[in-house]
């Protein structure tokens, strides 16, 4: 049965990571919620998966002409060096402060994609008066 579980869970982080939308968002909670893993662990699960989730989606998008090229290399050296600074702290923390942060995280990040909606919705009634 855990076999069906950890398949689900992989099946439903690579269907959001492979549309853009952040595979971890949902991966992270369902491996610590569903499956009892412990948040560190399914914080490195993630890092690995996102590997070839990442190299696939960018070829798709290159293919599609959908790659922005023009400032990659002032986006790739930062990005580089934080993972690998979050990648240790992550290492080094409790596993509680993990969940807290993650969840904390989530909190804030849903504020902004909720906000973001309700900024196109207003401008879409707008549009229609």
């Amino acid at each position: 049965m855990a076999f069906y579980l950890f398949f689900l869970c992989g099946l439903l982080g690579g269907l959001l990571g492979g549309m853009g939308m952040g595979g971890g968002t949902a991966l992270i909670p369902l491996l610590t919620l569903l499956c009892g893993v412990d948040q560190a662990a399914a914080q490195g699960v993630n890092l690995l998966s996102f590997l070839p989730m990442a190299a696939i989606a960018l070829a798709v998008h290159e293919k599609h002409g959908l790659l922005e090229k023009r400032g990659i290399g002032l986006l790739v050296f930062p990005a580089l060096l934080f993972s690998a600074a979050g990648a240790l702290a992550a290492g080094l923390l409790p596993g509680a402060v993990l969940r807290r942060g993650y969840g904390l995280f989530l909190c804030v990040l849903s504020f902004f994609q909720f906000n973001v909606a309700l900024k196109k919705g207003h401008k879409k009634e707008k549009n229609f008066s």
